[in-house]
């Protein structure tokens, strides 16, 4: 696996820095589409890098963005499909459709990234992390991926990055109707629809999915494990004369998903939702406010054999930002307020816990030198006080290529279960932890031209005071705060777009060291590639998708002693528009049906196949 991965990891590192090779060309391209569009795909807007919309290559950080033309081009079944082998991410299931999820951000841990839907926080607050497989990838139309500490500007738990997903918005018109229905493989059927319009200032959309599927075995020689979720979205705004604006946001998920819990059947219902509703207003020629309330929640109700156990958690914020625009220049001020509450079948010492905190940025444009700076204090009820702060500097060489470093400090709360789980078998909490601290360093360079970019990336960060459960004897563990990590990793990433062709490469390498012990980080492959290649033939379109990791080691007690092996995967999709508004699509993934695991004992699923049919634009 070692030499195969090698030689296939040079090749695609060679169409990576293809757009190096080409640069002096890219004059003489001929048949490529001047368009304000496609510049906007190869160098889009980004408002999670600096809470403050900038083009990729202002952002002075490394970002991802996957747009609404990548996901309806690819319409994956997950949003782990779509993220897997993106630069510097690296995904674990236990198992395929709806099975537990976690996402690592260069090298991070589930619970070490954030989660954002448009702007609202979303995870469990007794496991950490998101539960990323209960989200229909159909509920949005875009992802912004940032790797890197953004504790200063979003508090706890943004140490190895966030990535914030953002629900369609309704445009000015009249109602414009979607429809889609397929299936497939596994008994797979999967419905959604949406209408989204507006008038008079007033913007509308409005969705609804269903996913229903008897799914496949996650453990060899098993039954299948079912999986369903029905999901609903209701978005509204209205701008005034004024130039204010009001908006509220209703996102819900619920549904069941079985899986096996130590040989035995189990399963979990499920809820995710997130609401809000925010008001922004121009106070003066240089100064917006808004202020937005928010809750979301995580329930989940699991039954084993032994029993059930249920875990709820419920987040409320408020949050205030004030953005002022000084020339070239621009401050964002501002406030926020969390309250998480936790429910649980388990006895918990405290079951909820407030945060305060107040931040200012400042974004300077002294061309060529561009400066970011922030920083940010927190107040926690549980874990005591906290100060983050990140600086990046930007230079741009000419008029197409741009350096930065920066430096970012970050730091991951103890969870509610760190602090104060309690269970039948003598399991228990430690409420006198304190959180985890990390600071990083990054030195990049981009390049951005009309028809592609390239994008390169070194960092190191190194984390302190990591908790980790030991064993405790008599077969009882508890959190400890003994542990420290040191990861280091390189990135390269491009996108082209020339004539009918649509090009994204990315090629990761992650050093993710227990200090302590020499090991690799539990669940982390050290290294990836992704290459997504489509193109246009017409009313036709033909693409597919090639991700490759090398092995892993599992969570154990005894170092890196249980080793997963690597593997590749291809994907294959083709779109068919035959006739107005009207449109197929078939998706085959996992088209070699490789058996693969990225956990110990848990098998993803085989070659699948889904065809479904669209109307709408």
């Amino acid at each position: 696996m070692n030499t195969t991965f090698a030689s296939r990891g040079l090749a695609t590192f060679a169409l990576a820095t293809l757009p190096l090779a080409i640069q002096a060309a890219e004059p003489q391209l001929e048949g490529a589409a001047d368009t304000t569009a496609e510049a906007a795909r190869l160098n889009p807007l980004v408002v999670t890098a600096a809470l403050a919309p900038r083009t990729a290559d202002e952002t002075l950080a490394s970002v991802t963005v996957l747009d609404e033309a990548t996901l309806r081009r690819q319409d994956p079944m997950s949003l782990t499909d779509l993220f897997r082998g993106q630069p510097g991410v690296d995904v674990v299931t236990n198992g395929s459709f709806g099975k537990s999820s976690s996402v690592y951000l260069r090298g991070t841990s589930n619970s070490q990234s954030l989660l954002l839907i448009d702007g609202i926080r979303l995870r469990s607050a007794t496991l950490g992390g998101p539960a990323w497989q209960f989200l229909d990838p159909r509920m949005f139309e875009r992802a912004e991926i940032v790797r890197g500490p953004r504790g200063s500007l979003y508090g706890a738990d943004a140490v190895g990055g966030v990535v914030q997903l953002f629900t369609p918005e309704g445009e000015e018109g009249d109602p414009q109707p979607r429809v889609s229905v397929g299936g497939g493989s596994f008994n797979t059927q999967r419905y959604s629809a949406s209408m989204a319009g507006g008038s008079g200032g007033t913007r509308y959309y409005v969705a609804g999915s269903r996913f229903d599927t008897d799914g496949q075995p996650v453990r060899r020689g098993g039954d299948d494990k079912g999986y369903d979720n029905t999901s609903g979205l209701i978005r509204l705004s209205h701008t005034f004369d004024s130039d204010a604006e009001v908006g509220l946001l209703a996102l819900r998920a619920r549904g069941n998903t079985e899986f096996d819990s130590f040989g035995a059947p189990a399963e979990t219902d499920f809820v995710q939702q997130v609401t809000g509703a925010y008001g922004e207003i121009p106070v003066s020629d240089i100064w917006r406010s808004r202020l937005t309330l928010s809750e979301s929640r995580d329930e989940q109700e699991n039954l084993y054999s032994f029993g059930v156990t249920v875990f709820d958690t419920k987040s409320r914020s408020a949050r205030w930002e004030n953005t002022l625009r000084l020339g070239l220049h621009e401050l964002v001020l501002g406030a926020e307020y969390l309250k998480d509450s936790v429910t649980t079948s388990d006895d918990y010492l405290v079951e909820s816990r407030d945060n305060t905190a107040v931040f200012a940025q400042g974004l300077f444009d002294f061309a060529p030198v561009a400066v970011q700076a922030s920083l940010r204090y927190d107040d926690n009820q549980a874990y005591g006080e906290e100060v983050t702060g990140s600086l990046a500097l930007g230079y741009d060489v000419g008029a197409y290529h741009t350096l930065r470093a920066s430096y970012g400090t970050s730091f991951k709360a103890p969870t509610f279960n760190d602090l104060y789980y309690r269970d039948q078998w003598g399991n228990f909490g430690n409420p006198d932890l304190k959180a985890e601290k990390a600071e990083a360093f990054e030195l990049g360079a981009r390049g951005q031209y009309q028809h592609y970019f390239w994008d390169l990336a070194l960092y190191q960060n190194e984390i302190d005071d990591l908790i980790q459960w030991k064993d405790q004897g008599n077969f009882t563990s508890a959190p400890e705060q003994v542990d420290s990590a040191r990861i280091r990793g390189a990135e390269l990433s491009t996108g082209i777009e020339i004539d009918s062709w649509t090009l994204a490469a990315a090629v990761t390498y992650t050093d993710p060291e227990d200090r302590a012990t020499g090991n690799r980080l539990g669940n982390r492959a050290s290294r990836s590639l992704r290459l997504d290649i489509d193109r246009e033939l017409g009313d036709w379109s033909l693409g597919g998708s090639w991700v490759a990791q090398n092995h892993r080691y599992d969570y154990d007690f005894s170092g890196n002693a249980t080793r997963l092996p690597g593997f590749g995967l291809v994907n294959l999709r083709a779109g068919w528009d035959f006739a107005p508004m009207w449109s197929a699509r078939l998706t085959v993934e996992n088209a070699l049906d490789k058996e693969y695991e990225t956990a110990r004992d848990y098998i993803n699923a085989g070659r699948a196949a889904f065809v479904s049919v669209h109307f709408g634009q």
